[in-house]
């Protein structure tokens, strides 16, 4: 049996203050100088050293930024002095997708590779946009022998990149007939895309690119480069990364002779440029790298029966189509591709690749389910080194966490970490379902519910249609 797959987390502090998102305010002006004040009640040790700390900060207690919210000091004070507020700097942190909730759990999981847990539940909204309209079965979560993240049985998370073969077929003499095709196995079903911008009149540092191929080569898994961005600093992770065949710049043959995979725009003589790039490294998995749109369904049948071994489809940093007025959410969109792939029965034969707006561990479970094969995430990487998607570089300010002077290693950890929390998430998503491998999660929709369907099949014999829906197929109807 091969040996298990294993990623080595390691805590790794922030280099900056953390941005809690509750504090405790004390109304001192009021207090009785209790000798056993209630703040030593803390649960979380906040105050334990709260004379050191007040006279090494000058007089101020990072208490917004340390608070765990557990409440004991609250409960507890004989005059009522101390109230929970929320951090307002937390509330400034991210744009509408990255919120601080996210950002912050993503903070958490890169320090610590730990799964983030609140004894308070889950307080938030029933419903949501784009993945939060949908839930994961767990239907099996009572069965301990699934409990594949403790060790009791092993549940595989490795995934193949590349075109397999519809059927096997053997000679007389029993020998497998036929030419195989180059195959990529990695161990997680996540790879690292190109650090975006979030607009396109910036870029992150190349460092956060150097820590995600250094990551990637580190964890067994692949990074996408463009050829502009590489330089000798990718020389010690070349069997990590997968360099771009961009129109106007073509990677060195130096990145292709110890690359296992690359990528090439789409367009119309994609079949011709992949082949010759089969002719410098005929071991390579080439994919196919196209936006997300309307027409992503009858062009991937396209390039699947072209044989183009793999379609890497991605979205914008929300998870949205491109150049279209009202953008369907990745999952919907991932959902119509797989299907059609499955009625024209070469689903098995092509590897499907989903990017942008994966910014959590469910949303790489959800998207599998939707139908992809694995995810590739962009984000999620400088966020992990403390981006706080403030906006500071898109205005062409300093960046308040110096992501352009961080240390390799630390930021490698921090990277390395978060991977090994997503796949605790999706180790604990598998057993719960009782899954023992990732493949069979890919485009299994009877094991999720999605909210429209749930409120057609509930509410729709009573109330009959949602309203937007009757003026969606309205000539001239107004959606306001």
């Amino acid at each position: 049996m091969p040996k298990r797959y294993h990623i080595p987390t390691r805590a790794a502090p922030p280099r900056f203050r953390r941005i809690g998102k509750f504090g405790i305010v004390d109304r001192r002006e009021d207090c009785s100088a209790c000798h056993s004040c209630v703040k030593r009640e803390c649960v979380y040790d906040c105050y334990s050293d709260e004379d050191n700390r007040l006279r090494k900060i000058g007089g101020y207690a990072d208490y917004l930024y340390e608070c765990k919210s557990c409440l004991c000091c609250v409960q507890s004070c004989t005059k009522g002095l101390l109230s929970r507020k929320v951090n307002p700097e937390f509330q400034a942190l991210g744009d509408d997708f990255w919120t601080p909730d996210i950002i912050s759990t993503t903070w958490y999981q890169a320090e610590t590779g730990k799964i983030p847990v609140s004894g308070a539940g889950y307080g938030g909204p029933f419903v949501g946009p784009g993945f939060d309209e949908m839930w994961t079965d767990m239907s099996e979560i009572v069965r301990p022998t699934r409990d594949g993240i403790h060790g009791r049985e092993y549940i595989s998370t490795s995934v193949d990149i590349g075109r397999k073969f519809p059927r096997l077929s053997f000679d007389t003499k029993g020998e497998l007939t036929g030419t195989s095709q180059p195959l990529v196995e990695i161990p997680v079903p996540v790879i690292f895309d190109v650090t975006p911008g979030r607009t396109e009149n910036f870029e992150f540092p190349a460092s956060v690119g150097v820590a995600a191929a250094s990551a990637a080569h580190r964890l067994g898994i692949l990074s996408i480069v463009r050829p502009a961005d590489l330089s000798d600093s990718f020389e010690p992770f070349a069997d990590a990364i997968v360099p771009i065949f961009d129109e106007e710049c073509h990677p060195e043959k130096r990145w292709l002779e110890r690359a296992r995979m690359a990528e090439v725009p789409d367009g119309e003589d994609v079949v011709e440029k992949i082949a010759a790039i089969k002719k410098l490294n005929s071991s390579l998995v080439v994919a196919v790298r196209r936006r997300f749109n309307r027409r992503s369904a009858e062009r991937v049948l396209q390039l699947a029966e072209s044989g183009v071994e793999v379609i890497h489809l991605y979205a914008d940093c929300a998870g949205r189509e491109w150049e279209e007025c009202s953008p369907r959410h990745i999952s919907r969109v991932t959902r119509e591709v797989h299907l059609a792939l499955v009625e024209a029965r070469i689903r098995d034969e092509v590897t499907l690749i989903a990017s942008g707006g994966i910014a959590l561990a469910e949303h790489m479970a959800k998207e599998i389910i939707c139908g992809a094969d694995l995810v590739a995430i962009d984000m999620p990487v400088p966020v992990a080194l403390e981006c706080r998607v403030c906006g500071s570089c898109r205005r062409r300010i300093a960046c308040p966490v110096e992501l352009d002077t961080i240390d390799l290693g630390y930021a490698t950890q921090r990277i390395m970490n978060l991977i090994g929390a997503w796949r605790s998430q999706l180790i604990e998503v598998l057993g719960a379902m009782g899954m023992r491998e990732v493949r069979r999660l890919r485009g299994e929709v009877g094991r999720a519910m999605f909210f429209e369907d749930l409120e057609r099949e509930s509410f729709g014999p009573i109330f009959g249609r949602r309203k937007s829906e009757v003026l969606a197929r309205t000539p001239g109807g107004n959606m306001m």
